[in-house]
């Protein structure tokens, strides 16, 4: 037990000592912490508020019921689902309600900035559907005129939207539009429910109900910022919408699905219990309830805001220094750099960053000519940051120390403050002016996370 928790402790203190740009991830709250680790992770409880198969329920039943109300309200919607254990099983479970095995999907692809579960060929959604995928025009900003045209091409039965490194405002109104427009061109008369039916001589199609093509959104990484207005919603949009409550939405790491066609609802609710998983978290749900009670403070909107100013202060930095990005910046929370010109892969970026206390994650750029386990391009976010009180002058800080580790990996640094650095510096004669300015980097590191502490000290 002591081996668990001493290194329990050794992650909690690398956590403080470290800055942590990983778009996907943020500091959730000491209440949510202690939700999450209280006596409900005892409680069994299959099925959903008022219909458990599982006596005991009367006090989960009241905190689930709590955390979907809390949850309509943040987003505005009249159905919600907090069950599913991740953001791929909330996935997954709206798959199982809308698709048959074999249906064709059509997602954005993994290079472009997609997730593993819009249709990779490595995961169950490219293993048991047929996917296709979208991407990215010349400038790097979603292909809106490429999703219409395979949409007529490939006729698929759910058009899923929604990325992991996309660092740009999607359209959803376009996107409905597109729909719309698709499935009054394409949609078949319906004679009856089931069954196949020929569509005026196109193609026959085989009926699962009266939609040729649902719109599916997964907003996990953009979900504190729909909360606060700061990214259009896809609540009015789409006819479902996944996401995780574990990044800008500063939650438990979790999923939650909504909608607000409470009939398709019902369907998703079956998919997610029995369909794809037993028991609910209700310790994870308790979480959840408190991170839709703090994301609709006044408080969580500032902290979003500054997030959107932290990153339009990298980038600003980022174009001064001649770093590419992928599309030239950022609308949301995050920033992907594309290194082709450098030389140079994302994992050899990650690597030497993490070797001063900045944490990153090496990430595929559109014709990535480099496998997956080295990348071209590196994914950056400023939640972490910002949740520990970054402004833009820290912001503006740490993007030059990033461009500092490039030019280092180039060959490119002009390395004439090492002397002056090199007086400053006790006991560092013996280092080379490389290793001075890496040792002067770690310092401000240090001196950052000393000064913005993730958790101030009951």
């Amino acid at each position: 037990m002591n081996k668990v928790f001493d290194l329990i402790e050794k992650e909690r203190q690398r956590q403080e000592d470290e800055i942590c740009l990983i778009a996907s991830e943020n500091y959730t709250s000491k209440n949510v912490m202690r939700a999450v680790g209280s006596i409900l992770t005892n409680k069994y409880a299959e099925g959903y508020p008022n219909k458990r198969y599982y006596g005991g329920c009367k006090y989960v039943d009241e905190i689930e019921q709590y955390a979907i109300d809390k949850c309509k309200e943040l987003f505005n919607c009249e159905w919600a689902n907090v069950q599913p254990h991740s953001g791929s099983q909330a996935n997954q479970a709206v798959y199982l309600a809308l698709l048959q095995t074999g249906d064709t999907l059509l997602g954005m692809n993994l290079d472009s900035g997609g997730h593993l579960t819009h249709g990779s060929k490595v995961s169950s959604s490219g293993k048991l559907y047929n996917a296709v995928s979208y991407g990215l025009d010349n400038k790097g900003y979603l292909n809106y005129d490429e999703i219409r045209k395979k949409l007529y091409h490939y006729n698929p039965r759910l058009l899923i939207v929604g990325a992991s490194a996309y660092p740009r405002i999607i359209d959803f109104e376009r996107i409905r539009s597109i729909v719309d427009e698709y499935n009054a061109h394409y949609a078949p008369q319906w004679q009856h429910e089931g069954g196949v039916v020929p569509n005026q001589g196109i193609f026959n199609v085989n009926i699962h109900n009266s939609k040729k093509c649902y719109l599916m959104v997964d907003m996990a990484h953009i979900a504190g910022l729909v909360a606060t207005g700061l990214h259009p919603s896809p609540l009015p949009y789409a006819d479902v919408v996944t996401s995780t409550t574990h990044k800008t939405l500063r939650g438990p790491r979790g999923g939650i699905i909504l909608s607000n066609d409470k009939e398709l609802g019902k369907k998703i609710d079956k998919a997610v219990f029995p369909g794809c998983q037993g028991g609910p978290l209700e310790h994870i749900i308790a979480g959840k309830a408190i991170c839709f009670e703090e994301a609709l403070q006044p408080s969580f909107t500032e902290c979003q805001t500054q997030v959107l100013k932290n990153i339009k202060a990298m980038e600003e930095v980022f174009n001064e220094r001649n770093v590419k990005m992928v599309s030239n910046g950022s609308d949301n929370h995050l920033i992907l750099l594309d290194l082709r010109d450098k030389g140079i892969s994302g994992k050899q970026l990650e690597d030497a960053l993490s070797d001063i206390g900045i944490v990153v994650n090496k990430n595929a750029v559109k014709d990535d000519p480099l496998p997956k386990a080295e990348t071209s391009g590196v994914r950056i976010g400023t939640a972490c940051i910002t949740t520990r009180g970054a402004k833009e002058n820290m912001a503006e800080w740490i993007a030059h120390k990033i461009s500092d580790v490039i030019d280092i990996l180039t060959d490119r640094y002009d390395y004439s403050r090492a002397d002056t650095l090199r007086k400053a510096m006790p006991k560092v004669d013996h280092l080379s002016d490389k290793e001075i300015i890496l040792e002067d980097i770690k310092g401000g590191v240090k001196y950052f996370c000393e000064e913005h502490p993730i958790y101030q000290e009951d």
